[in-house]
């Protein structure tokens, strides 16, 4: 474009427009050059700093803002929190309820919880192009996830699930390679494999290198969870967070309906307080809020560097089950607690 001023000679202004392409919230960009009266350079959604004048508003050509850095990460973490109460809650919820029921039954409450929201905030239907992505999102974390961890939780303990779950990080950041087509940088990917590294070690120590059912339950787990976090946080780049996990718990909603109603038909039910905290909690806690600021994270910081933080996941949910279940925590704790939050400082260093 042109700018010209009768008093001034026409001098060149550098343009600096951010890529705003892709799933892992990168910052590439590229540089044009614009003529104008006065010298200076113009970043893009910043202002003009012209000589002899006063600064001017820039417009962001993206059309559209993300949230800083620091907004993003504390989200995410909030997110990892509020994941890291699922094991032991689920183990509560097993003490009033089966399996089936209880992964039902939270998902129903949820998406009741949820379609409250959409009502009150008067949502309108997603776009048709977007509901593939939230059949993914739904199939892996409101179906796919909770059942299979459910399942392996009646065999295996709190903590042993919550290391082999920490392979997530992993999985997702390679999930989401492939679907958005970008890479991490080498220093990443090096950090991301060295706290899984640190995880497996330490999942087969604790399991005396046995494999057993509930193992594979939890594998299957980080499959499907890797898959639809990837696709919630390219479909929270487009909508908000709440919208994606709404959806995603509305559009299951007549399934987990009728599958609550047969499963509390043929599973016995035994209500106490520790079974209905752990039930509203994974419902409300982990499946609606955790989720929603989960999203919101991963839109704002990528994809890559929000699933590292799930790294630390594994070690707050040992302390849960420490002081809510009881359960011994293994020596070797610690030492992997280092190690892994090193890895976490590395990774969230490192370009993405």
């Amino acid at each position: 474009m042109r700018a010209q001023d009768s008093a001034t000679a026409t001098t060149t202004i550098t343009v600096t427009t951010a890529d705003r392409t892709g799933g892992t919230g990168g910052a590439g960009g590229e540089e044009s050059t614009v003529r104008a009266p006065t010298g200076g350079t113009v970043p893009t959604g910043g202002t003009a700093r012209t000589r002899g004048a006063r600064n001017t508003a820039a417009t962001d050509t993206s059309g559209s803002r993300t949230d800083p850095l620091p907004r993003g990460t504390l989200l995410a973490a909030l997110g990892v929190l509020s994941f890291s109460l699922t094991f032991p809650s689920t183990v509560w919820g097993l003490e009033s309820f089966g399996p089936w029921s209880l992964v039902a039954v939270r998902s129903t409450l949820a998406a009741l919880v949820a379609g409250a929201f959409l009502l009150v905030g008067r949502v309108p239907l997603p776009e048709r192009r977007h509901w593939a992505g939230l059949a993914v999102v739904a199939c892996g974390v409101v179906i796919g996830f909770p059942l299979l961890t459910t399942l392996a939780l009646q065999t295996s303990t709190t903590s042993h699930a919550a290391v082999v779950v920490g392979l997530l990080p992993l999985t997702t950041a390679a999930f989401a390679a492939l679907r958005t087509r970008r890479r991490p940088s080498r220093t990443f990917w090096c950090a991301a494999v060295s706290g899984a590294v640190v995880v497996l070690a330490f999942t087969v120590q604790q399991s005396g290198g046995a494999v057993s059912q509930g193992d594979l339950y939890l594998f299957g787990a980080l499959l499907v969870c890797a898959a639809g976090y990837t696709e919630g946080g390219r479909l929270a780049r487009l909508m908000p967070g709440w919208h994606v996990i709404g959806w995603a718990l509305i559009l299951c909603l007549p399934l987990m309906a009728v599958g609550s109603a047969v499963a509390l038909s043929v599973e016995p039910v035994h209500l106490n307080a520790h079974g209905v905290i752990g039930l509203v909690w994974v419902a409300v806690g982990s499946t609606f809020f955790g989720l929603y600021v989960w999203y919101r994270g991963m839109a704002s910081i990528g994809i890559p560097k929000a699933s590292q933080l799930q790294l630390a996941q594994p070690l707050l949910t040992l302390v849960w089950s420490v002081a809510l279940l009881g359960e011994t925590l293994p020596l070797a704790a610690p030492l992997a607690a280092v190690a892994v939050l090193v890895c976490i400082a590395v990774t969230q260093r490192a370009k993405s």
